[in-house]
């Protein structure tokens, strides 16, 4: 018997592993280690003093979003969720694809940005190049994805408690350094018409921050109970990240000046070490979080892959799964081969933003898609605000982007 499984696809199905704890920590470890750790120098650099509002921006662009994800993986829980969200909607398999492969460079635009972000935190402690330790770094992650969904959910598990205590412990540190004498709290405050633009500029690269909350939904054939989990882990998922995102981005900005925080590769690690000393404590955790991500990524995007083919909208053999392992171990392969890739190609707050506008679209299809099934389902209108609401602030959201770029 061969170690990958050579009958049909379909009659050997992932390993159903993940209660509501786990997948929600799955969930928060995705977003945690997706953004914070790497992204919050970035986002004070745009939006300066008023990086919080940034957030909260992202933050409610996201929640609406996040409804119509707990809506749809309630009704259709299924690996490649998105794209098989679209496929129930308007049952149109090239429309479905098209999704799908929207959700594939998300995941490993994403990969690709966490992966850079967690070269710079373990040059910390290995001062080795670039290159080595991004390869060196996917590939020992892709072989834990392959081992098992249950192995890498529990590691992610744990790393997820160590890096939300760590941003606890930078908050504290960034307090801490203020000083007895209370901060002026009046520079995190809007003034008129000028505040739109900045901070309109750091909500695009704060909104890469919530990017994994959605991830759940293609992990649903891994999930017990799918129908029941997925809704509480994406809202529980979402409400702890955006209270931690945004008093980490108001501590940071009144430790740090927003110019010194862009400047730094580490910046929770500046914050840290300007108020405790010992650079190294946060510079593990930050390593550990963005490691994190990068594995969350791996697995999102190989089960994509895996969901696509089940489907039949790509080869049969992306769908096979090992006989043992039950994970898609050729599908996982694949995606660390396109993350080393887009990685050298591309500098982290490029990769940041093409994910984001990457995953606007992916959302704005998703909340059209519980639109149409809602209609079909011929739920009242009032049921159709929130999704409604969805789609027309996320394509404002993306119609203002493109006119700043054309402009």
């Amino acid at each position: 018997m061969t170690a990958v499984d050579n009958a049909p696809a379909a009659e050997t199905p992932l390993k159903r592993s993940l209660g509501l704890g786990l997948t929600t920590l799955y969930g928060i470890g995705t977003t945690v280690g997706a953004g914070i750790y790497v992204l919050i120098g970035t986002v004070a650099g745009a939006a300066g003093y008023l990086a919080p509002w940034s957030f909260l921006v992202a933050a409610a662009l996201a929640g609406l979003a996040a409804y119509a994800f707990a809506e749809l993986s309630r009704r259709h829980p299924k690996s490649a969720g998105e794209a098989h969200y679209v496929l129930v909607a308007f049952g149109r398999h090239w429309l479905s694809l098209v999704m799908g492969a929207l959700v594939l460079a998300t995941a490993v635009v994403s990969a690709a940005a966490i992966a850079r972000g967690a070269a710079g935190y373990l040059q910390l402690f290995l001062p080795l190049p670039d290159w080595m330790l991004i390869a060196t770094t996917v590939a020992a992650l892709a072989a834990l994805c392959a081992w098992g969904i249950r192995e890498s959910a529990r590691f992610a598990g744990l790393i997820t408690l160590i890096e939300v205590g760590g941003i606890v412990l930078v908050i504290a540190a960034g307090l801490l350094g203020l000083g007895e004498e209370a901060p002026d709290l009046s520079r995190l405050l809007p003034r008129e018409s000028a505040a739109v633009e900045p901070i309109f500029a750091g909500t695009l690269i704060a909104f890469f921050a919530f990017v994994g909350f959605e991830h759940m939904v293609n992990v649903a054939e891994e999930v017990r109970q799918p129908e029941r989990v997925l809704p509480r882990a994406i809202l529980l998922t979402l409400v702890i990240t955006t209270v931690l995102y945004v008093l980490l981005a108001a501590v940071a900005v009144l430790a740090v000046a927003p110019a010194g925080l862009a400047a730094s590769g580490a910046p929770l690690v500046l914050i840290w070490e300007r108020s405790i000393g010992a650079p190294w404590v946060l510079g593990a955790i930050g390593t550990l979080a963005t490691l994190n991500g990068l594995l969350a990524m791996l697995i999102l995007g190989s089960r994509v892959l895996f969901g696509l083919a089940r489907q039949g909208s790509l080869p049969e053999l992306l769908g096979r799964v090992h006989i043992r392992r039950r994970t898609p171990v050729l599908a996982t392969a694949l995606i660390a081969i396109a993350v080393l890739g887009a990685a050298m190609a591309l500098p982290i707050a490029r990769l940041a933003e093409l994910s984001s506008l990457i995953t606007l679209v992916v959302f704005a299809a998703v909340s059209a898609a519980l639109l149409k099934v809602q209609a079909r389902e011929r739920r009242p209108k009032a049921a159709r605000l929130v999704p409604l609401a969805s789609l027309v602030s996320i394509l404002a959201f993306l119609g203002y982007e493109l006119a700043q770029r054309l402009l």
